[in-house]
């Protein structure tokens, strides 16, 4: 085996001693192994974090878990291993998304999810689109009592404050709060060691959403070269339907063979109906659905869902035909 990569990593014990330990990537006949060792008196087997032929999916893995360990404590001797450098996005703006989450109001919270799911409901909205659970701990935490105290609050911007600025006021004007604004404050406040140890939980957090999607576009490629339908990926990876579509139109744009797919799915569809959308994408674009819709299909009760999943899925063969015209 071969080692690839090594770095030592060290983190203050008890009574001043220090802990030490060994990351390494190693390959061996084009398998990548991440080895993790930590460095005691008696001997001890190192903790394998991945093993296997891919380096995108190696290399995910590589940084989640130094992210995870350096969350714990842990300094490298060499820096850097993480895309955007030790700091794992420090700044103002995520102090205040740290003191948010450690300092929310529980049942001020609870207040705000109520409205958001109320507006949501209402607008036909998905919640997080209405108000992420980062901006509420936030809200919660800090009780803004003006439209320009909302302000402050990252993410809460003003088309969000013209549209729910008011309701949101109406909830945080009966709670009290201890704090003030502005929130210069929070930098000298923040506890430094619980800051940085969220800073890299928040990386920590990204790659293992990172490492959860590759293994599910590994299983919808899988499925689809098995001949899988939409009906068979929604019920294997219990995830929607329009998500599945974009996640699929995502693989296409990356070049892996979906024609077959495609083939399947629209075979249902009439064929003038589908020379119907491909003239209207060359006429209108291929970058909006919403226009194209309206010229195929009219005032037509059609299930508006399916019909979205139904134009997706031409517009990949339309774009599939028209680069491989231009490649001529």
């Amino acid at each position: 085996m071969e080692i690839v990569f090594l770095n030592t990593f060290e983190k203050a014990g008890a009574e001043h001693d220090v802990q030490t330990a060994q990351l390494s990537i190693c390959e061996r006949q084009g398998v990548w192994s991440v080895l993790w060792l930590e460095v005691k008196e008696e001997e001890e087997e190192p903790v394998t974090w991945f093993e296997g032929t891919s380096w995108e999916e190696m290399l995910m893995t590589f940084r989640h878990g130094v992210a995870r360990v350096m969350g714990q404590g842990y300094t490298p001797i060499i820096d850097g291993m993480l895309d955007d450098g030790r700091t794992a996005g420090g700044g103002f703006r995520s102090m205040l998304q740290c003191y948010g989450e450690m300092h929310y109001k529980e049942e001020l919270f609870q207040q705000l999810r109520e409205w958001r799911r109320t507006a949501a409901t209402a607008e036909k909205k998905s919640a997080y689109i209405i108000a992420t659970n980062r901006i509420l701990w936030m809200i919660s935490a800090f009780v803004p009592q003006t439209k320009e105290e909302l302000l402050q609050i990252p993410g809460w911007g003003a088309a969000k404050n013209e549209l729910y600025g008011e309701a949101v006021l109406a909830i945080t004007s009966a709670t009290e709060r201890n704090t003030t604004f502005p929130l210069e404050w929070v930098a000298n406040e923040l506890d430094a060691s619980s800051y940085t140890e969220w800073l890299f939980k928040q990386k920590e957090q990204k790659y293992q959403s990172l490492m959860e999607r590759h293994r599910e576009n590994k299983t919808i490629l899988s499925l689809l070269h098995r001949d899988g339908t939409l009906d068979l990926l929604e019920k294997e990876l219990s995830m929607p339907r329009r998500e599945l579509v974009m996640r699929i139109e995502q693989l296409d744009q990356e070049g892996y063979d979906i024609e077959p797919f495609l083939e399947r799915e629209l075979l249902v569809v009439p064929e003038e109906e589908k020379q119907r959308v491909r003239e209207s994408l060359a006429s209108l674009g291929d970058r909006y659905l919403k226009p194209v819709m309206q010229q195929v299909y009219g005032e037509e009760e059609v299930q508006a869902d399916k019909l979205y999943e139904r134009l997706r899925l031409i517009r990949m063969t339309y774009r599939r035909q028209q680069h491989a015209g231009a490649a001529i």
